[in-house]
């Protein structure tokens, strides 16, 4: 049987949760993984989990330059890039009372602009590539408006509308693009969460649905499918309805 070549492959957002744990099987895998985040001991303690197959890259996605200088050193070490998964990401709750845009910026800029500096910085290399894909974390909570998600549901609903788009644009040049769209995932950011998550998966299998889903690269990976599923009914549903159904969401 003909072995599967390795790949290069930078994921963002590598250091807890689903992206340590996708980190973990990449490399597993045999692929060469850049692993970035701003923890830089979670990133080394990675990287010398497996050496042979992990290239730590600190990193704040947020910062244009740091981003660019970033790709930069891939392109040095590597000469290009296969894969990029961009994982990074953070979740602000809002209360519509005191209702303050500055957990909007804080949101989008990690949510959004970090992907739009990764992809920017990152399409060069990518062309570089072999059989080059783009893969990018939305959520199931762009299907359909959510309580106190105004900022963590756009911004995710932001990232669906993006990969979509450029899915249309870069397919001439042969780059595939999927969006994922996880449900609850048992990670340190939904460990916050005070309230009940139906459906919750560990990260380990919230990867498997990932792998999968790349392998086959399909343009939209969600999971689990029984809660993903009821969500994209129940936004598809006419907005009166909709909007009642939501509102007995609403934490009392």
């Amino acid at each position: 049987m003909k072995q599967k070549q390795a790949r290069r492959i930078w994921l963002i957002g590598a250091t807890s949760g689903i992206g340590l744990k996708l980190a973990e099987k990449l490399a597993k895998q045999g692929n060469r993984v850049i692993i970035s985040g701003r923890n830089e001991d979670a990133l080394n303690n990675l990287y010398q989990s497996n050496p042979k197959y992990f290239f730590p890259l600190a990193l704040d996605a947020t910062n244009f330059e740091a981003v660019q200088m970033a790709a930069q050193k891939i392109e040095a070490e590597f000469g290009g890039l296969d894969t990029l998964f961009y994982n990074a990401g953070n979740c602000i709750y809002i209360d519509t009372k005191v209702f303050q845009h500055e957990a909007f910026e804080k949101v989008f800029q990690i949510n959004y602009m970090g992907f739009v500096y990764t992809i920017e910085a990152s399409l060069p290399l990518l062309r570089k590539g072999n059989r080059p894909y783009l893969v990018g974390m939305s959520s199931s909570a762009a299907f359909v408006g959510l309580p106190r998600a105004e900022a963590y549901g756009s911004s995710k609903a932001a990232v669906q509308y993006l990969l979509d788009s450029l899915r249309v644009d870069l397919a001439g040049e042969g780059i595939d693009v999927s969006a994922v769209y996880p449900g609850f995932v048992k990670t340190p950011l939904t460990d916050l969460n005070d309230f009940p998550m139906p459906f919750l998966i560990s990260p380990d299998k919230a990867v498997d649905y990932i792998l999968k889903g790349m392998a086959r690269r399909d343009h939209h990976i969600h999971f689990p499918k029984r809660f993903t599923i009821l969500l994209k009914i129940l936004g598809n549903l006419p907005s009166k309805l909709k909007t009642k159904i939501v509102r007995k969401m609403i934490k009392t």
